[in-house]
């Protein structure tokens, strides 16, 4: 189990360096002045621009800038923008709003895919059964901006069930419509991988035996072919737990909910190279760490994986 675990946090460090050298390359590598830009319209006195790319670095080799972006990070440091706001205080201050949504829409999208596979499986060839699988191909087919953009214009605008925008009316009112765009979307998946499990579950031994001794379908359902149908569910519900608190981007643009998904749309816009690589990094961060604990839990679960 120790070189196990030791190959894991292995190829976690990898990928972290990887993906962070990639992240700092395409924000820093790329054409034009993000000084100038940040004056817009607005003509800068060269002494100013000059004063400015010194403090930050920007006249500096790139990959010397990235190895100090690295020694900051082992202090905590995710770097500060162009006004010297540190990128760690602007995470916090929109952290809460992207962990309520992440959370929600996670806990719905368990409901959703959890309640839908299993009655597509028990109902296997039946227009139940069908629906559901036409409803999941349908989620899954729809890009996420034009859903979001539907469910906002029709249960926000048109029937008035859900705020338009804003956490102004605060959890769950303020944050249940963009959950269920992501909870629907997401579950659709969790609804196939549910659905086979317990369809491969229902001709199991064991299954059979425990009919066969007159237990409760109710019971062999729950106790019997359920609990060994999710692993495969679990996984991907525990990775996609570290997309959904990763920030998601367009739906918090799209309902204009001020979370670190928005901040790194923002950022992007207003050409915030520090606070695009300390947001990224940071979420990066989070998926790996959220990856590293589903590994370790399958190689506790499953003595063959860790051997392999």
């Amino acid at each position: 189990m120790t070189r196990y675990v030791a190959s894991r946090l292995a190829q976690l460090v990898l990928v972290f360096f990887g993906v962070t050298l990639l992240i700092y390359l395409a924000v820093y590598v790329l054409p034009g002045d993000p000084i100038r830009a940040m004056a817009g319209d607005r003509p800068l006195p060269d002494s100013v621009v000059h004063t400015l790319r010194a403090r930050y670095h920007l006249d500096d080799p790139v990959f010397l800038r990235y190895f100090r972006y690295l020694g900051g990070l082992l202090t905590g440091d995710l770097g500060t923008d162009f006004t010297g706001r540190p990128v760690a205080t602007l995470m916090a201050q929109r952290w809460p709003v992207t962990a309520t949504l992440a959370l929600t829409a996670w806990a719905l999208e368990v409901v959703l895919g959890l309640v839908a596979g299993t009655f597509a499986a028990l109902h296997r060839g039946r227009t139940l059964d069908r629906v559901i699988l036409l409803l999941s191909v349908l989620a899954i087919s729809v890009p996420v901006f034009v859903l979001g953009y539907t469910a906002q214009l029709v249960f926000g605008v048109r029937l008035g069930l859900f705020p338009v925008a804003g956490t102004g009316h605060g959890w769950p009112m303020g944050y249940l419509l963009p959950a269920l765009v992501l909870a629907v979307i997401a579950s659709a998946s969790v609804t196939r991988l549910v659905r086979a499990g317990v369809l491969e579950n229902l001709g199991a031994d064991h299954v059979r035996t425990a009919v066969a001794k007159g237990l409760p379908w109710r019971r062999v359902v729950t106790r019997h072919v359920l609990r060994n149908s999710l692993p495969a569910a679990v996984t991907y519900l525990a990775v996609d737990l570290g997309f959904l608190l990763g920030g998601t981007v367009i739906i918090e643009s799209i309902f204009n909910l001020p979370g670190v998904g928005q901040l790194l749309f923002q950022s992007i816009g207003a050409r915030q190279g520090a606070v695009v690589v300390g947001v990224a990094t940071a979420l990066v961060l989070v998926f790996l760490l959220l990856n590293l604990v589903v590994d370790l839990l399958y190689g506790v679960l499953d003595p063959r994986i860790r051997r392999a």
